[in-house]
């Protein structure tokens, strides 16, 4: 296989977004928190521009979008379910025991015994409990996306069948909301899938070259995007600013445009993969330890410095996550889970059929009977 070229400018979108939610923890979030008093109270200055931080989940679903497609594109779903199992995995679990030693040890945050183990599974958003960390009702709506990937790998992803699939997932949203329906809105969230749907609309203008019909599924997951932003900012995050929220969501399309049609193609920089690598175990520990730090280190340092000392501590932390856990953890976990599904492979009885080409089922064709040709293969950050 040919390798293929790094997006750094992945890896540097989101390690921003992973910043943006951790700020947005640490000095500009209303609710409590590991300060004595809200955050956006102890940090005034900052607290007007940082309570938007939140915002860095947006642009984390448009890259997940992105980065899943290309990750599917040419798998069995039993390859792309492998992918992502040693992609989450080891650094979920290593942050819901962090959680489990921090409550033990500092009765701290939620890691008690009867969460920790349902929330090993990261099942614990469908059974109806209680997230050891706040951050994790991401990580169950990305599962969603996955599942919906993982039927798309199944029936073949193909040009043809993402084009399919995107209007399905989008119209099919619209339509649950619309008729109220429970099941279809756990499964197709539709105040979501909007930025997955931009992000595989994104990849394929970047893999395939812009269509006008690609560009309307970016422009009308823009508009979704829009609407359930204001949804949000009225009805969840209450007080955020609207046209604040519009101009922010505005930017992401508008950034992630830039990285689909190579505009950001001059960011190279190698440390931006160190960048990316963080992203993941940042935003999963940083929460966990800054309750213990910062009650031992704050009022004792003024705020400024507590800030400073909790953020370079999670930096430590996710960097150790990343180093001691992830890596190996991955490749420990990779083979074993592949060694599972080799019964499944067994040798297919030769057919007497006419194959189509070689497309074996996952081939597709454009409007003229042929597949719109591939572009530069490139490798995007990892998700």
């Amino acid at each position: 296989m040919t390798r293929r070229e790094r997006l750094r400018e992945l890896d540097l979108l989101r390690f921003a977004a992973a910043t943006a939610v951790v700020l947005y923890h640490f000095t500009g979030f209303g609710g409590a928190g590991p300060w004595p008093a809200p955050s956006r109270d102890v940090f005034p200055e900052i607290a007007p521009v940082t309570r938007f931080g939140y915002l860095g989940v947006d642009l984390f679903f448009v890259i997940s979008g992105f980065v899943i497609l290309m990750s599917a594109w040419g798998r069995s779903p039993g390859e792309f379910g492998v992918s992502r199992l040693v992609r989450l995995m080891p650094a979920y679990w290593v942050s819901v025991l962090l959680g489990a030693f921090v409550y033990g040890l500092f009765r701290m945050g939620h890691g008690v015994p009867g969460l920790v183990i349902p929330n090993l599974t990261m099942l614990q958003g469908g059974l109806g409990l209680e997230n050891v960390d706040a951050v994790y009702w991401t990580l169950w709506v990305e599962l969603h996306f996955y599942v919906l990937a993982a039927v798309l790998a199944g029936v073949g992803i193909t040009y043809r069948s993402c084009l399919i699939f995107m209007a399905a997932w989008m119209l099919g949203g619209v339509f649950a909301d619309e008729a109220d329906s429970d099941l279809l809105q756990v499964m197709l969230i539709p105040t979501w899938s909007c930025y997955f749907i931009a992000g595989m609309a994104l990849y394929m203008i970047h893999r395939f070259g812009p269509t006008l019909l690609l560009w309307g599924y970016v422009a009308a997951s823009y508009l979704l995007a829009l609407h359930w932003g204001a949804w949000r900012a009225e009805h969840v995050f209450r007080g955020a600013d609207e046209i604040v929220v519009s101009a922010v969501i505005t930017g992401i399309f508008a950034v992630m445009i830039l990285v689909a049609t190579g505009r950001l193609h001059r960011l190279r920089w190698h440390g931006l993969t160190v960048l990316g690598a963080l992203t993941y175990p940042l935003y999963l520990v940083h929460s966990q330890v800054a309750l213990p730090l910062l009650d031992a280190v704050y009022p004792g340092l003024d705020r400024w410095a507590a800030l400073a000392a909790v953020v370079g501590a999670s930096l430590l932390a996710a960097y150790a996550v990343h180093r001691l856990v992830e890596r190996p953890g991955a490749a420990w976990l990779r083979a074993r889970l592949k060694a599972s599904l080799k019964p499944m492979r067994q040798p297919a009885e030769p057919s007497t059929l006419v194959a189509h080409g070689d497309r074996g089922g996952r081939g597709g064709t454009d409007l003229d009977g042929s597949e719109p040709r591939d572009r530069a293969p490139v490798e995007a950050a990892r998700t």
